[in-house]
Protein backbone atom coordinates (compact mmCIF):
# COMPACT_ATOMS: atom_id res chain seq x y z
CA UNK A 1 0.00 0.00 0.00
CA UNK A 2 1.51 3.66 -0.98
CA UNK A 3 0.72 5.97 1.67
CA UNK A 4 1.16 9.11 -0.60
CA UNK A 5 -1.54 10.81 0.54
CA UNK A 6 0.14 14.96 0.01
CA UNK A 7 -1.02 16.59 3.03
CA UNK A 8 -4.35 18.07 3.05
CA UNK A 9 -4.73 19.10 -0.85
CA UNK A 10 -8.15 18.02 -1.30
CA UNK A 11 -9.14 16.37 -4.71
CA UNK A 12 -12.66 16.20 -4.54
CA UNK A 13 -14.94 17.50 -1.77
CA UNK A 14 -18.27 17.23 -1.29
CA UNK A 15 -20.50 19.10 1.51
CA UNK A 16 -24.28 18.61 2.54
CA UNK A 17 -24.73 17.62 -0.62
CA UNK A 18 -28.97 16.64 -1.46
CA UNK A 19 -30.56 14.99 -4.19
CA UNK A 20 -34.27 14.10 -4.09
CA UNK A 21 -36.50 12.10 -6.67
CA UNK A 22 -40.11 13.36 -6.25
CA UNK A 23 -40.08 11.99 -2.67
CA UNK A 24 -37.32 9.62 -2.32
CA UNK A 25 -34.13 11.30 -0.94
CA UNK A 26 -30.95 9.90 -2.89
CA UNK A 27 -28.38 12.04 -0.74
CA UNK A 28 -29.12 13.16 2.35
CA UNK A 29 -26.19 15.46 3.52
CA UNK A 30 -23.49 14.20 1.76
CA UNK A 31 -20.03 14.55 2.89
CA UNK A 32 -17.11 13.21 1.12
CA UNK A 33 -13.35 14.60 0.77
CA UNK A 34 -11.03 13.16 -1.50
CA UNK A 35 -7.06 14.00 -0.69
CA UNK A 36 -5.02 14.53 -4.13
CA UNK A 37 -3.18 11.48 -4.43
CA UNK A 38 -5.11 8.60 -3.00
CA UNK A 39 -6.89 5.85 -4.12
CA UNK A 40 -10.47 6.32 -2.34
CA UNK A 41 -12.77 3.46 -1.57
CA UNK A 42 -16.31 4.56 -2.29
CA UNK A 43 -18.54 1.12 -0.80
CA UNK A 44 -22.18 0.93 -0.16
CA UNK A 45 -24.87 -1.62 -0.73
CA UNK A 46 -27.07 -1.24 -4.34
CA UNK A 47 -29.48 1.93 -3.81
CA UNK A 48 -27.10 3.46 -1.18
CA UNK A 49 -26.53 6.34 -3.69
CA UNK A 50 -23.06 5.80 -4.51
CA UNK A 51 -23.87 6.45 -8.63
CA UNK A 52 -25.86 9.19 -7.63
CA UNK A 53 -23.33 10.64 -5.58
CA UNK A 54 -20.45 10.06 -8.54
CA UNK A 55 -22.86 11.86 -11.37
CA UNK A 56 -23.51 14.68 -9.08
CA UNK A 57 -20.09 14.72 -8.43
CA UNK A 58 -19.16 14.80 -12.72
CA UNK A 59 -21.66 17.28 -12.95
CA UNK A 60 -24.18 15.13 -14.83
CA UNK A 61 -27.03 15.60 -12.55
CA UNK A 62 -28.15 18.29 -10.51
CA UNK A 63 -28.50 18.52 -6.77
CA UNK A 64 -31.36 20.19 -4.52
CA UNK A 65 -28.50 21.76 -1.81
CA UNK A 66 -24.66 21.40 -1.04
CA UNK A 67 -21.46 21.50 -2.98
CA UNK A 68 -18.58 19.63 -5.38
CA UNK A 69 -15.98 21.27 -5.84
CA UNK A 70 -13.23 19.72 -7.54
CA UNK A 71 -9.11 20.52 -7.25
CA UNK A 72 -11.01 23.27 -5.18
CA UNK A 73 -13.38 24.52 -8.15
CA UNK A 74 -17.14 24.23 -8.57
CA UNK A 75 -18.15 21.90 -11.30
CA UNK A 76 -20.71 23.23 -13.23
CA UNK A 77 -21.87 21.04 -16.64
CA UNK A 78 -19.63 23.42 -18.35
CA UNK A 79 -16.24 23.34 -16.30
CA UNK A 80 -14.90 22.25 -19.48
CA UNK A 81 -11.15 22.95 -18.29
CA UNK A 82 -11.78 21.24 -15.21
CA UNK A 83 -13.79 17.93 -16.52
CA UNK A 84 -10.29 17.66 -18.93
CA UNK A 85 -8.84 16.83 -15.80
CA UNK A 86 -11.24 13.82 -15.17
CA UNK A 87 -11.07 10.02 -16.61
CA UNK A 88 -14.60 8.11 -16.16
CA UNK A 89 -14.31 3.90 -16.20
CA UNK A 90 -18.23 3.39 -15.80
CA UNK A 91 -19.34 -0.01 -14.84
CA UNK A 92 -21.10 -0.99 -17.67
CA UNK A 93 -18.67 -1.07 -21.05
CA UNK A 94 -19.17 1.89 -23.17
CA UNK A 95 -17.54 1.45 -26.14
CA UNK A 96 -18.51 1.48 -29.97
CA UNK A 97 -18.39 -1.93 -31.70
CA UNK A 98 -18.11 -0.89 -35.35
CA UNK A 99 -15.05 0.87 -34.47
CA UNK A 100 -11.56 -1.39 -33.23
CA UNK A 101 -9.86 -1.41 -30.13
CA UNK A 102 -7.29 1.57 -31.62
CA UNK A 103 -10.28 3.64 -33.01
CA UNK A 104 -12.37 3.54 -29.88
CA UNK A 105 -9.26 4.90 -27.61
CA UNK A 106 -8.61 7.46 -30.26
CA UNK A 107 -12.22 8.44 -30.30
CA UNK A 108 -12.60 8.98 -26.90
CA UNK A 109 -9.31 10.20 -25.79
CA UNK A 110 -9.88 13.23 -28.55
CA UNK A 111 -13.28 14.48 -26.73
CA UNK A 112 -10.17 15.90 -25.07
CA UNK A 113 -7.22 16.11 -26.98
CA UNK A 114 -7.68 17.42 -30.09
CA UNK A 115 -4.36 17.66 -31.62
CA UNK A 116 -3.71 14.53 -33.40
CA UNK A 117 0.09 13.86 -33.33
CA UNK A 118 0.22 14.30 -29.27
CA UNK A 119 -3.23 11.68 -29.01
CA UNK A 120 -1.26 9.04 -31.43
CA UNK A 121 1.44 9.02 -28.61
CA UNK A 122 -1.37 9.02 -25.68
CA UNK A 123 -2.95 6.22 -27.35
CA UNK A 124 -0.34 3.87 -27.90
CA UNK A 125 0.52 4.74 -23.82
CA UNK A 126 -2.92 3.81 -23.36
CA UNK A 127 -2.90 0.31 -25.41
CA UNK A 128 0.55 -0.67 -23.30
CA UNK A 129 -0.64 0.28 -20.24
CA UNK A 130 -3.87 -1.88 -20.37
CA UNK A 131 -1.92 -4.53 -22.20
CA UNK A 132 -4.36 -4.53 -25.53
CA UNK A 133 -1.61 -3.25 -28.37
CA UNK A 134 -1.53 -6.94 -29.86
CA UNK A 135 -5.27 -6.75 -30.19
CA UNK A 136 -5.11 -3.17 -31.26
CA UNK A 137 -6.69 -4.02 -34.87
CA UNK A 138 -9.52 -5.75 -33.08
CA UNK A 139 -13.18 -5.24 -32.67
CA UNK A 140 -14.92 -5.11 -28.89
CA UNK A 141 -17.10 -8.17 -30.14
CA UNK A 142 -13.88 -10.42 -30.81
CA UNK A 143 -12.23 -9.69 -27.14
CA UNK A 144 -12.89 -11.80 -24.17
CA UNK A 145 -15.05 -9.94 -21.11
CA UNK A 146 -11.37 -9.56 -19.25
CA UNK A 147 -10.30 -7.63 -22.05
CA UNK A 148 -13.34 -5.57 -23.24
CA UNK A 149 -13.08 -4.52 -19.24
CA UNK A 150 -9.06 -3.40 -20.18
CA UNK A 151 -10.40 -2.04 -23.29
CA UNK A 152 -13.07 0.50 -21.08
CA UNK A 153 -10.08 1.63 -18.76
CA UNK A 154 -8.07 2.56 -21.61
CA UNK A 155 -10.79 4.63 -23.23
CA UNK A 156 -11.02 6.41 -19.53
CA UNK A 157 -7.44 6.87 -18.94
CA UNK A 158 -6.04 7.39 -22.60
CA UNK A 159 -6.09 11.72 -22.39
CA UNK A 160 -4.08 11.44 -18.77
CA UNK A 161 -6.39 12.67 -16.01
CA UNK A 162 -5.30 13.77 -12.53
CA UNK A 163 -8.70 12.02 -11.29
CA UNK A 164 -9.99 8.71 -11.89
CA UNK A 165 -13.48 7.36 -10.99
CA UNK A 166 -13.60 3.46 -11.22
CA UNK A 167 -16.99 2.31 -10.89
CA UNK A 168 -16.98 -1.69 -10.51
CA UNK A 169 -14.12 -2.59 -12.90
CA UNK A 170 -14.02 -5.79 -12.13
CA UNK A 171 -16.98 -6.87 -12.22
CA UNK A 172 -17.45 -10.63 -13.80
CA UNK A 173 -14.00 -10.54 -15.10
CA UNK A 174 -11.10 -13.63 -14.45
CA UNK A 175 -8.75 -13.75 -11.48
CA UNK A 176 -5.88 -12.95 -13.37
CA UNK A 177 -7.48 -9.50 -15.62
CA UNK A 178 -8.63 -8.70 -12.22
CA UNK A 179 -4.99 -8.71 -10.77
CA UNK A 180 -4.29 -6.81 -14.37
CA UNK A 181 -6.80 -3.92 -13.41
CA UNK A 182 -6.10 -3.84 -9.87
CA UNK A 183 -2.22 -3.21 -10.63
CA UNK A 184 -2.80 -0.60 -13.67
CA UNK A 185 -4.95 1.33 -11.16
CA UNK A 186 -1.99 1.40 -8.43
CA UNK A 187 0.47 2.28 -11.68
CA UNK A 188 -2.13 5.44 -12.20
CA UNK A 189 -1.94 6.48 -8.52
CA UNK A 190 1.84 5.77 -8.43
CA UNK A 191 2.13 8.11 -11.53
CA UNK A 192 -0.20 11.03 -9.58
CA UNK A 193 -3.67 10.26 -10.26
CA UNK A 194 -5.53 10.67 -7.46
CA UNK A 195 -8.60 7.53 -7.56
CA UNK A 196 -12.05 7.21 -6.64
CA UNK A 197 -12.68 3.57 -6.73
CA UNK A 198 -16.27 1.34 -5.83
CA UNK A 199 -16.36 -2.17 -5.93
CA UNK A 200 -18.47 -4.75 -4.49
CA UNK A 201 -15.44 -6.96 -3.50
CA UNK A 202 -14.43 -6.23 0.38
CA UNK A 203 -11.23 -7.49 -0.59
CA UNK A 204 -10.09 -5.26 -4.10
CA UNK A 205 -11.07 -2.22 -1.60
CA UNK A 206 -8.74 -3.43 1.17
CA UNK A 207 -5.86 -3.85 -1.38
CA UNK A 208 -5.56 -1.41 -3.07
CA UNK A 209 -7.32 1.49 -1.03
CA UNK A 210 -5.77 4.16 1.29
CA UNK A 211 -9.02 5.15 2.98
CA UNK A 212 -12.17 3.76 2.37
CA UNK A 213 -16.21 5.34 3.09
CA UNK A 214 -18.99 3.76 3.81
CA UNK A 215 -22.23 5.32 2.77
CA UNK A 216 -25.78 4.21 2.96
CA UNK A 217 -29.30 5.43 2.44
CA UNK A 218 -27.50 8.56 0.92
CA UNK A 219 -25.51 9.16 4.29
CA UNK A 220 -21.74 9.22 5.12
CA UNK A 221 -21.77 6.52 7.75
CA UNK A 222 -17.96 5.85 8.08
CA UNK A 223 -14.42 6.99 6.71
CA UNK A 224 -11.28 5.35 8.20
CA UNK A 225 -8.30 3.00 6.66
CA UNK A 226 -9.33 -0.50 6.14
CA UNK A 227 -7.84 -1.20 9.74
CA UNK A 228 -9.56 2.08 11.32
CA UNK A 229 -13.00 0.69 9.82
CA UNK A 230 -12.51 -2.70 11.84
CA UNK A 231 -11.44 -0.90 15.10
CA UNK A 232 -15.41 1.01 14.72
CA UNK A 233 -17.05 -2.33 15.34
CA UNK A 234 -17.55 -4.78 18.31
CA UNK A 235 -16.53 -8.19 16.67
CA UNK A 236 -12.70 -8.18 17.08
CA UNK A 237 -12.29 -11.95 16.49
CA UNK A 238 -14.62 -14.35 14.81
CA UNK A 239 -13.86 -18.30 16.10
CA UNK A 240 -15.39 -21.44 13.91
CA UNK A 241 -15.04 -24.81 15.04
CA UNK A 242 -16.10 -27.85 13.54
CA UNK A 243 -17.84 -30.91 16.01
CA UNK A 244 -20.82 -32.96 15.86
CA UNK A 245 -21.06 -33.06 19.67
CA UNK A 246 -21.15 -30.00 21.20
CA UNK A 247 -20.99 -30.41 25.11
CA UNK A 248 -20.31 -34.15 24.88
CA UNK A 249 -23.70 -35.40 23.61
CA UNK A 250 -27.05 -33.97 21.75
CA UNK A 251 -29.01 -33.20 24.55
CA UNK A 252 -26.03 -31.09 25.87
CA UNK A 253 -25.61 -28.09 22.83
CA UNK A 254 -27.84 -25.96 24.28
CA UNK A 255 -26.69 -25.96 27.77
CA UNK A 256 -23.29 -25.68 25.87
CA UNK A 257 -24.47 -22.47 23.63
CA UNK A 258 -25.42 -20.76 27.46
CA UNK A 259 -22.49 -21.31 29.37
CA UNK A 260 -20.53 -19.97 25.70
CA UNK A 261 -22.71 -16.99 25.68
CA UNK A 262 -21.90 -16.28 28.75
CA UNK A 263 -18.56 -15.50 28.48
CA UNK A 264 -18.13 -11.37 29.16
CA UNK A 265 -16.14 -11.37 25.88
CA UNK A 266 -18.77 -13.07 23.68
CA UNK A 267 -21.19 -10.83 21.81
CA UNK A 268 -22.62 -14.12 19.85
CA UNK A 269 -22.58 -18.10 19.54
CA UNK A 270 -24.85 -20.02 17.19
CA UNK A 271 -24.40 -23.94 16.47
CA UNK A 272 -25.56 -25.59 13.32
CA UNK A 273 -25.19 -29.10 14.08
CA UNK A 274 -21.97 -29.26 12.59
CA UNK A 275 -20.67 -25.52 13.06
CA UNK A 276 -20.00 -23.87 16.04
CA UNK A 277 -19.40 -19.93 15.28
CA UNK A 278 -18.49 -17.83 18.37
CA UNK A 279 -18.17 -13.82 17.89
CA UNK A 280 -15.48 -12.15 20.39
CA UNK A 281 -14.84 -9.11 21.12
CA UNK A 282 -10.97 -8.22 21.11
CA UNK A 283 -9.18 -10.06 24.04
CA UNK A 284 -5.63 -11.81 24.07
CA UNK A 285 -6.90 -15.48 24.91
CA UNK A 286 -10.61 -15.25 23.79
CA UNK A 287 -9.78 -18.62 21.76
CA UNK A 288 -7.90 -20.61 24.88
CA UNK A 289 -11.20 -19.81 27.21
CA UNK A 290 -13.55 -20.93 24.55
CA UNK A 291 -11.27 -24.31 24.27
CA UNK A 292 -11.15 -24.93 28.26
CA UNK A 293 -14.95 -24.67 28.40
CA UNK A 294 -15.58 -26.89 25.49
CA UNK A 295 -13.21 -29.74 26.76
CA UNK A 296 -14.62 -29.13 30.14
CA UNK A 297 -18.08 -30.06 28.70
CA UNK A 298 -16.49 -33.15 26.86
CA UNK A 299 -16.99 -31.89 23.50
CA UNK A 300 -14.81 -33.64 20.47
CA UNK A 301 -13.15 -30.97 18.23
CA UNK A 302 -12.71 -30.77 14.78
CA UNK A 303 -11.09 -27.99 12.07
CA UNK A 304 -10.85 -24.94 14.10
CA UNK A 305 -9.89 -21.38 12.51
CA UNK A 306 -9.83 -17.73 14.55
CA UNK A 307 -9.93 -14.76 12.23
CA UNK A 308 -9.93 -11.25 12.43
CA UNK A 309 -12.88 -8.70 11.40
CA UNK A 310 -13.44 -8.64 7.79
CA UNK A 311 -14.52 -4.82 5.83
CA UNK A 312 -17.18 -7.42 4.73
CA UNK A 313 -17.92 -8.05 9.32
CA UNK A 314 -17.86 -3.73 9.12
CA UNK A 315 -20.10 -3.36 6.13
CA UNK A 316 -22.86 -6.24 7.83
CA UNK A 317 -22.91 -4.28 11.50
CA UNK A 318 -22.96 -0.67 10.15
CA UNK A 319 -25.49 -1.12 7.13
CA UNK A 320 -27.16 -4.99 8.50
CA UNK A 321 -26.64 -5.83 4.61
CA UNK A 322 -23.87 -8.08 3.36
CA UNK A 323 -22.34 -5.54 0.53
CA UNK A 324 -23.29 -8.15 -2.18
CA UNK A 325 -26.58 -8.18 -1.30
Amino acid sequence: MDGHTNGTASAVAVSKLVKRYGDMVALDYFDLDVRQGEIFGLLGPNGSGKTTAINCMLALLTFDEGTVRVFGERITPTSYALKRRIGIVPQNVAVFNELTVEENIDYFCSLYVPDKEKRHALVKEALDFVGLADYRKYRPAKLSGGLLRRLNIACGIAHRPDLIFFDEPTVAVDPQSRNAILEGIQRLNRKGATVIYTSHYMEEVEQICDRILIMDHGRHLALGTADELKAMIDTGERISIETDDLGGHADAADATLERLRALPFVIGADYDGHELTVNCRRGDHNLIDVLQLLERDGTNIGHLSSRQPTLNDVFLELTGTALRD
